[in-house]
Formats: structure tokens, sequence, C-alpha cells
């Protein structure tokens, strides 16, 4: 069906819902708020696009790609990510076609980095093996010691809002925290642990390794099978960053060869993962459906930020929030 000529112009979600809270700032401001469903295809955004002319996208689920934005033209103006990672809209076609692209930079830090605590401290402490060996009938009390945490070496790569609050997270727990992270200023860390200047120094010397950093061209693949090999005998690998930073297969060898004692996984290369995916069923990989963010304060955050945005950038602003515009589009030249 035709968008009516007097209806509200569109901001389009790429998903099936959005906060309620963002929706209220995205009506207050004229705006109609249709959404897709989850994971939505190129043929359904392309119909989506035809039958709403959205002036924006707020992006959750599936791939933007410049043919998308061919579709929505000439009323697309801004692309606002839900979320920090940026890698599922065409970055270099939205430059070209004069759009602006937004995130919700630092919105889920705080969410996200409490996940992969969560992660990390379950594998210390072998809770999903001790867990099956309760359902079991087992009681290991005397036959099984899990480890200290305090002394365990973390690497860290990525040393953003997010892995910096791991940082200071791991720290409390006495852990020795070394972070990688090219994109930093030079000088010391801004926060806890030590700053290593290249990756192979700083997986030889993590037990436990958390992924903290951006897909871009020069992380997708960095952790793979030579990679997973220069981390001690027995670490842990904890990612709640993005699918194609890690190769899978590699990281299921690693596993299978006792390389790695555990894998704590909120991000794959494909999502939603496929069901016939070793990685669901693995008995030393604890899995989780990319929920890291999903909390209250991390959905709302990441949704008002993205509404916020949105608002800002159709009113002729430049987005208020530090980090938040990837590519400046039409934007004012000042910020």
């Amino acid at each position: 069906m035709t968008q009516h000529p007097a209806a509200k112009p569109a901001v389009l979600v790429t998903a099936a819902k959005l906060a309620p809270e963002a929706v209220a700032i995205l009506e207050a401001a004229g705006y109609a708020v249709p959404c897709t469903s989850g994971y939505p295809s190129e043929a359904e955004l392309l119909a989506a696009v035809a039958e709403h002319r959205p002036v924006a996208l707020l992006h959750r689920q599936g791939f933007i790609n410049g043919t998308v934005m061919d579709a929505a033209a000439p009323a697309l103006r801004v692309i606002a990510r839900h979320g920090a990672g940026v890698d599922g809209i065409d970055l270099a076609a939205a430059e070209a076609r004069g759009l602006t692209v937004t995130r919700a930079a630092g919105a889920n830090s705080r969410s996200v980095a409490e996940h992969a605590m969560a992660l990390m401290l379950a594998l210390l402490k072998d809770l999903p093996s001790v867990a099956a060996g309760m359902r079991d009938g087992l009681w290991e009390k005397t036959s099984r010691m899990t480890r200290d945490i305090d002394g365990v070496r973390l690497g860290i790569v990525g040393y953003g809002a997010i892995g910096s609050k791991v940082a200071r997270f791991a720290d409390a727990f006495g852990m020795r925290v070394a972070a990688y992270d090219p994109l930093l200023p030079a000088g010391p860390l801004p926060g806890p642990g030590e700053r290593v200047a290249d990756l192979r120094t700083l997986l030889a010397r993590s037990e436990v390794l958390s992924l903290h950093c951006p897909l871009d061209a020069t992380t997708r693949g960095m952790i793979g099978a030579a990679e997973l090999a220069l981390m001690p005998r027995g670490a842990i690998l904890v990612h709640t960053a993005r699918g194609g930073i890690v190769d899978e297969a590699a990281l299921l060898a690693a596993l299978e060869s006792r390389q790695l004692a555990w894998a704590g996984v909120d991000v794959f290369a494909q999502e939603p993962l496929d069901t016939a995916s070793p990685l669901r069923g693995h008995p030393r990989v604890l899995p989780t459906p990319h929920l890291a963010a999903n909390t209250p304060r991390g959905a709302v955050g990441m949704s008002t930020m993205a509404a916020d945005c949105i608002v800002a950038v159709l009113a002729g602003r430049v987005p208020a929030m530090p980090g938040a515009v990837v590519v400046r589009g039409r934007l004012p030249a000042a910020a």
C-alpha cells in the first residue's frame, strides 16, 4: 500500500519493535514509526521502503546496502544505528549518497561489559560443566576444584567504552589486566591495566581474552587458528564484539584440541545462528543470542539515542552525543 501524501513522514525501524520511549520521541517530532519483521531480508527491506518512503532508517537488524538506500531515495536522509557497531550498514554506499550515519555510542556499554564479565566469571568457575554434572546426578564437591579469579591474566582487545568498563570490573576482582587498542592515543591506558603494543604479545599472556573491538576490514578474521595457538593452553575466549572478528571453524578446532578450555560467545558470523551450528551444543561453549546489550537500561539507551540522532539530523543539526556521527553526509560542517 502506498503511503498517503498527507501521512506523516516515516522513520522505518529494521526490526519487529522499538522501545516505547524512542517511539515517543519520534512521534512527538512528527514522524510515523513503522517496523519490519525481525532480521529482515533485502527483499523485505525493499518492500518496506517502497511502502513507507522513509526519511530515516533506524537500523537494528538486517543489512542496509546501497540497493536499499537507492530504493529509499530521494526521501532518505539518515540511517541511525541502534547500537555502537555499524558493520550492518554499507558506510561507503551511504557516504557516496550523501547520507548521514549515526550510532548510539556508549549507550549499551555497561550492559555489554556486565555480560562479558558474567560469561568470564561463569567459565573461570567451570559453572556450565558443574551444573551439567548436577543435572546428571553427580555431586563433585570433593572431586572437583574451580579456580581463583584473583591473579588471572586478562587480555582485552579494544579499550573503548565497553572494554574499559570490563577492565574496571576485572580489576576489582584482582585480575591482572592488559589491553591492546591501536585506536587509542599513545600513552598509558586511561584506566586499569597495562597497555600492550601488539596483539601477539597480548595473546601470549592472556589466560582469558575478551574482545571489544569494532568489525571492519582490519579486524575481520583477526582471531584465527594462528592467534588462538599463541594463547596459553587451556585459555578462555569471551566474545561480545562482532561475529566476523573470530574464525568460528578455528574456534571449534581450538576447543576440540583443548587449546581453549572454554568460549563464551554472544555474537556470531551468521545471525540468527543456524540451528545446526556446533557452537550451539558444544559442551565447552557458553552461547548467548547476541543479547548482551538487551537490558532495560541498555535497550532504552540505544533506542532513545538513535531516535534523538534522527530528530537532530532531520532538523539540520549535528547530534550532540559524542561519537554519534559516523558518516557526516549533508550535516552542517561545524560540529
